[in-house]
């Protein structure tokens, strides 16, 4: 079992900066790949980024792609994610997730957050 916990969401305005993170606690951090996910009101879950076991790969959704990057300290059991020129349409709640393959899928992992919310106002 893993336990995701995620944190450092809040209300920004556009433009702005946050950096979310995820702590990890219970199996060994470093096996999983990681995964970012958000969910908007009355949306489904998006897929925002991953990252593999290492750290040395990562992929993201072309929606944010340019403005966020995931990077995870392994010694931490830490996942981040920074957002950089925030938009009003970034406003979700935002999940980490943990499983054994790169899936854009929120279903296809193993363990997920309960979500840190991020609005941004215009």
């Amino acid at each position: 079992q893993v336990q995701l916990v995620e944190s450092g969401g809040g209300l920004v305005q556009a433009g702005g900066s946050l950096r979310l993170s995820c702590v990890a606690s219970g199996r060994t951090f470093s096996s999983y790949v990681m995964g970012w996910f958000r969910q908007a009101p009355r949306k489904d879950h998006e897929f925002v980024g991953t990252i593999s076991r290492s750290g040395g790969y990562s992929y993201y959704a072309d929606s944010v792609k340019g403005r966020f990057t995931i990077s995870r300290d392994n010694a931490k059991n830490t996942l981040y994610l920074q957002m950089n020129s925030l938009k009003p349409e970034d406003t979700a709640v935002y999940y980490c997730a943990a499983g054994s393959t790169p899936y854009s899928q929120w279903s296809l992992y193993d363990y997920r957050g309960q979500g840190t919310q991020v609005t941004v106002s215009s």
